[in-house]
């Protein structure tokens, strides 16, 4: 296939497309606005390689720019939408940003597939939406399911829900051929260190505070991006047309715990945790059953502690890259987020 991916140069799409350039004979058209959280230099072991780098091209640009999405779109068989705001904490102070992306864009990629000509087959354009868990919000008992109402809580989980519905109505409306998956907390190399993982590895390797949220009992399930990567492609190989398909790993944690892991594989002590003032409705839990995407014959890989030692490494291993992203703007969004609230808080 010609594999046109949306947010290719970010942490799940950069793994996406170096996996799955690893182990087909795709090949793939990145479109990335290279924002804070992507960077070309994620796409740099691909583009190395000499017999991976044939088979992909690399164009900088927006989704929600209707005639560059439009002309790209005609030149692929399928298109994978991994390009999203996706930090709940930036949505809170910026929420109109989550909106732009993750709504308006997810728009003119599904009118660029609606209104693309038809391949040479006949057949219409697949289209893949990257969601997220957090799109059904709480998870107060069982693991949710596919089939579950909607409740997000945040200014980026409702705006993900609204793409998941844009996309769903385009299914039901047009007859696109669209598929959703909806994934649990990711984690692993090129994850930008303003999310939790690899904030408190950097933040511990500098011997700095590591911010925990209120009590640190809040429950995610973790999975590695390598797992999640290949989720995403057995989704497009064999999903059927306006489902949707969770992306669970199994491992459950308190934000407390995975704390605990990464000091412990740092070496680092509990001392360096600090306490702090919750965020603005930040959801206790989120659960969801897998039977789905088991059904047709994916399974996570990588347990947890394999998962954070691999990434705690990588991280110690590739200090320029991070450092590289905790730049100017980065210590404002820093002092923003967290100034007030390290000022006032408690150790361990």
């Amino acid at each position: 296939m010609r594999i046109l991916v949306c947010g290719g140069a970010g942490f799940i799409g950069s793994r996406f497309v170096e996996r799955r350039l690893g182990s087909t004979d795709d090949s793939m058209i990145v479109l990335d606005r290279l924002t804070y959280a992507g960077g070309r230099d994620n796409l740099e072991a691909v583009e190395a390689d000499q017999s991976l780098a044939p088979r992909l091209r690399f164009v900088e640009g927006d989704i929600c720019d209707a005639e560059t999405v439009a002309r790209l779109v005609a030149d692929a068989d399928a298109v994978v939408n991994v390009a999203a705001e996706t930090h709940v904490d930036r949505s809170i102070l910026d929420p109109a940003a989550a909106l732009r992306t993750n709504v308006v864009g997810v728009h003119a990629l599904l009118e660029a597939v609606r209104t693309a000509p038809a391949l040479p087959d006949g057949r219409r354009r697949r289209y893949l939406q990257v969601s997220t868990d957090e799109v059904y919000g709480p998870c107060e008992g069982d693991p949710h399911r596919e089939t579950d109402a909607l409740a997000p809580r945040s200014p980026y989980a409702a705006s993900k829900a609204a793409g998941d519905l844009f996309t769903l109505a385009a299914h039901e409306t047009h007859d696109l051929d669209v598929v959703i998956t909806r994934g649990a907390n990711t984690y692993g190399r090129r994850q930008h260190p303003e999310k939790l993982v690899p904030l408190f590895i950097t933040n511990a390797i500098d011997g700095q505070p590591l911010p925990l949220y209120g009590d640190g009992q809040q429950r995610r399930d973790w999975i590695f991006v390598d797992d999640h990567a290949d989720a995403i492609s057995t989704v497009l190989d064999g999903g059927e047309a306006g489902s949707i398909y969770n992306i669970p790993a199994g491992h459950e944690r308190a934000n407390v715990e995975v704390t605990r892991a990464i000091l412990d594989h740092l070496g680092r002590p509990w001392s360096l945790v600090r306490r702090v003032e919750d965020r603005p409705g930040h959801d206790r839990r989120y659960a969801m059953a897998g039977e789905r995407i088991a059904s047709l014959g994916w399974s996570p890989a990588t347990a947890f502690d394999d998962g954070i030692r691999s990434t705690v490494d990588w991280y110690r291993e590739h200090e320029a890259w991070w450092r590289q992203r905790r730049d100017r703007a980065w210590d404002d969004y820093y002092e923003q987020q967290y100034g007030r609230r390290l000022a006032t808080a408690t150790t361990g």
